[in-house]
């Protein structure tokens, strides 16, 4: 039954009572859909990946763990563009190679610690990596400890075995197939 054959039906003239009724039943579909979109709203936010927030030492304790995939860390920031151009290729990675663990290192702490900013990046780009928000200030006092190659400049990969100990690094975008090569080289 649409709208009109309800009102012609059951609203008589001079009738408050089934007008009563009416604004109750129109405020009850109201009600109901609103819930729902809160809902869908909700399992959607649910969701979504969040940026884990990890000390300097949980990172490093991390990167020394000696068990586990080969660990493939990727450090970039929102704000870098060649970072951002990259990402895809781990993304891949990540779906394509069930014998790497990628790791996603946000470096935008030291120019803005609300991970929010980070959060709402993965959720546009929809990234499925892990992504970790390195909560460490002043890069330079602290890049030499993760890799002594390292400048300090983004993005930056390291490829690590944690069974053979051995490393690769790559300052600045890695392309098509280089990840794979990093891989085979540290096995």
């Amino acid at each position: 039954m649409h709208l009109g054959e309800y009102l012609s039906s059951n609203l008589h003239a001079n009738s408050p009572l089934n007008l009563a009724r009416f604004a109750l039943h129109a405020m009850r579909i109201k009600t109901n859909l609103f819930v729902i979109f809160a809902l869908l709203l909700s399992a959607a936010c649910a969701n979504a990946q969040k940026a884990e927030a990890v000390t300097l030492q949980q990172f490093q304790k991390r990167l020394s763990e000696k068990d586990g995939k080969v660990l493939i860390v990727n450090f970039w920031a929102t704000w870098c563009a060649p970072c951002i151009h990259e990402l895809p290729l781990f993304e891949k990675l990540n779906k394509e190679n069930g014998d790497v663990e990628v790791l996603l290192v946000s470096m935008d702490y030291d120019l803005d610690p609300d991970p929010t900013k980070v959060e709402r990046f993965i959720d546009r780009k929809k990234l499925e990596s892990k992504v970790l928000f390195l909560t460490a200030d002043n890069p330079n006092a602290w890049i030499d400890k993760i890799e002594k190659r390292w400048s300090g400049a983004l993005p930056a990969t390291l490829v690590i075995n944690p069974k053979t100990d051995k490393r690769q690094f790559v300052q600045g975008e890695v392309g098509e197939g280089q990840l794979e090569k990093l891989i085979e080289a540290v096995k």
